[in-house]
């Protein structure tokens, strides 16, 4: 009898996943049908913890990526992931999936794993993309993800509402189908320029109740459409949640017909204490010192019509964000960024915003 129980808790086993364990706690390693079936829930995480280009070649929809092998990695962890989900680990075969769901679990987080990794996950014929997302965690543990279009466009998701900054479709490669995207809760527009204003990639992701927000010289090529917003506005949107129009234009004497002084919006979201700055197109102008506790920012890193490496650093510095997205950069090599701010705080995150 002995060995007929043993060998139905090794069967009840395999049907809920496999357990690992160390030490007191475990987390379950389910095969692909069982993990997919799991991470549908919404209150899971999905963690990629292989490299970032083994990341960017292709992962589950909506896992963010922290490579495990990194000496940094409890600590991204720590200031990413929020402890009231349980974090869905995977690797490409298992190995790094299991060592980090062992410093997770030391850490209090809840965590199942992906037995056998992506090979078995695109084995079994599931479905992987390229789309690269960040997450951060609110004041009170509420998950912002913020996801990577292209160029000057960026897409955040906040629970089950999605924000839009600066959608386009054509005009900028890649072409970008809206419509293969969920519908916008808040549209924002920071100026004029079609490789920011773009009426198709509007239209697209509108739906009823969808909040257009722009400055005034957009709303009037739309046809006075939108809630305009000029410099030093202020607004609530989603209910609680604080927007402010601030200021983005060119001060170098060569670059001033680009983006005059006074026409175009760059915003400050604040969702649950957590701010996010989207600079539009900018120089690292005077205004910017009255920037503060910015947990996220995009700036923008362009020649001839935005800014110089140096004058992205220059702005990083005297912001101070958390975390920076260089976006709007098109060709200029932007690793400079990351070497002018080596040794600084701020934690440099190169995405794909040519």
């Amino acid at each position: 009898m002995k060995y007929i129980a043993t060998g139905l808790v090794g069967i009840l086993f395999s049907l809920s996943g496999c357990v690992a364990q160390n030490n007191n706690s475990t987390f379950n390693s389910y095969p692909a049908d069982e993990f997919e079936n799991h991470i549908l829930d919404a209150g899971m995480v999905r963690l990629d913890v292989r490299t970032y280009d083994e990341y960017i070649s292709g992962h589950i929809t909506d896992a963010i990526n922290i490579d495990v092998n990194k000496s940094d990695f409890e600590d991204r962890a720590l200031s990413t992931l929020p402890k009231t989900k349980t974090i869905a680990v995977y690797c490409r075969s298992g190995n790094r999936s299991k060592k980090a769901a062992n410093i997770l679990l030391k850490n209090g987080f809840k965590v199942i794993e992906l037995d056998k990794g992506i090979t078995s996950w695109t084995a079994a014929g599931k479905q992987v993309t390229t789309e690269e997302v960040d997450m951060f965690s609110t004041l009170h543990q509420m998950p912002i993800f913020a996801y990577c279009i292209k160029h000057g466009s960026v897409k955040l998701r906040v629970g089950d509402a999605w924000i839009y900054v600066d959608p386009v479709a054509n005009a900028i490669p890649p072409v970008t189908d809206f419509t293969t995207m969920p519908k916008a809760d808040i549209i924002l527009i920071t100026h004029e320029h079609m490789d920011h204003l773009d009426s198709l990639a509007i239209n697209q992701l509108t739906k009823e109740g969808t909040q257009l927000i722009l400055n005034p010289r957009s709303s009037e090529i739309l046809g006075n459409k939108g809630v305009v917003m000029k410099n030093g506005d202020n607004m609530n949107v989603a209910g609680t949640w604080g927007l402010e129009a601030v200021p983005a234009y060119n001060n170098s004497e060569d670059k001033q017909q680009f983006h005059p002084k006074g026409r175009d919006n760059g915003y400050i979201l604040t969702i649950d204490g957590f701010r996010i700055y989207i600079a539009g197109d900018t120089e690292d102008i005077d205004e910017m010192k009255d920037i503060k506790d910015i947990d996220v920012a995009f700036l923008p890193c362009n020649l001839p019509f935005t800014m110089t490496p140096e004058q992205l650093a220059n702005a990083a510095n005297i912001i101070k964000p958390k975390v920076l997205f260089p976006y709007h950069y098109g060709q200029t090599d932007i690793s400079q960024v990351v070497k002018l701010l080596e040794g600084s705080s701020i934690d440099v995150r190169i995405r794909q915003y040519q």
